[in-house]
């Protein structure tokens, strides 16, 4: 028995895709148990911090023993809700919005991208990536039960969208522009700047 998942704490909720994604990967290999130094050197989390993740969700494993791979990999499965597929809406078909569409998370069997939206006239009513691209004007009458976005429009535009996203019912939003949007308390949103992170790269590979 494991405690309730609302109350795992954030950075762990944040490594269980981590952990989810090289335990499939030991299972295609035909590996059927693993340690947590294995696991701490191929996700780069220490031991410590793997078994107190663990532990938030019971005895996942024996000492002695390690931990057994396929229980692992279901387990994450159904806490990760593997096998339900979450719809995704993609707003803005720049560059990095084309490869979103192209890529589409294939590795993932949760999350698809739907449908995407842009004013582009040379990509609005085509297929890209087998993805249908909708004009952004029309974002509320083709959005349906879609339940999260990922933001890839020009920082002026982010905030407008963002309210009109939420105003549709979005409950979570992927946001790679550089604008800080501001949405309800029970919106959640995760920002992704991709210039910070390579900034930060930088000052580790100098300074550490």
């Amino acid at each position: 028995m494991y405690m309730d998942q609302n109350k795992i704490p954030k950075a762990t909720a944040k490594r269980l895709p981590l952990y989810y994604r090289f335990l499939n990967s030991l299972h295609l290999q035909g590996k059927t148990r693993v340690s947590s130094k294995e696991l701490s050197e191929s996700v780069k989390v220490d031991s410590a911090t793997i078994r107190r993740d663990f532990s938030y969700f019971g005895a996942l494993g024996k000492k002695g023993y390690g931990y057994n791979v396929e229980y692992l990999l279901n387990f994450f499965r159904k806490t990760l809700d593997q096998d339900e597929i979450t719809k995704v809406a993609l707003i803005g078909v720049g560059n990095l919005g084309t490869a979103f569409l192209h890529y589409n998370f294939i590795k993932n069997n949760n999350t698809k991208i739907e449908m995407a939206f842009d004013t582009d006239p040379g990509k609005v009513d085509h297929n890209i990536g087998g993805v249908p691209v909708y004009h952004i004007d029309d974002l509320e009458e083709y959005i349906g039960n879609v339940s999260a976005a990922i933001l890839t429009v020009p920082a002026l535009a982010a905030q407008p969208i963002t309210d009109r996203l939420v105003d549709c019912g979005i409950a979570g939003i992927l946001n790679f522009t550089p604008a800080r949007i501001a949405v309800p308390d029970n919106i959640r949103v995760h920002h992704i700047d991709l210039a910070i992170e390579l900034q930060s790269l930088v000052y580790f590979l100098k300074h550490y």
